[in-house]
């Protein structure tokens, strides 16, 4: 009973792992580019939201 108790334990361990590493990756190569290139699209829009007004504000 010892053993399976160690290898469940180690084997819950390396599956919590593994999901984590899934999760981690799947942001890293899905969510973090859209939202790089949401901020980017902001930016762009505030700095073209800036140059509309300086250009009637004369």
């Amino acid at each position: 009973m010892k053993q399976f108790t160690k290898g469940f334990l180690i084997g819950t361990v390396a599956t919590i792992g593994a999901v984590a590493g899934g999760i981690f990756s799947f942001h890293k190569s899905v969510i973090q580019p859209i939202e790089e290139q949401e901020d980017k699209f902001d930016e762009n829009r505030r700095a073209a939201v800036r140059k509309g007004r300086s250009a009637h504000s004369k």
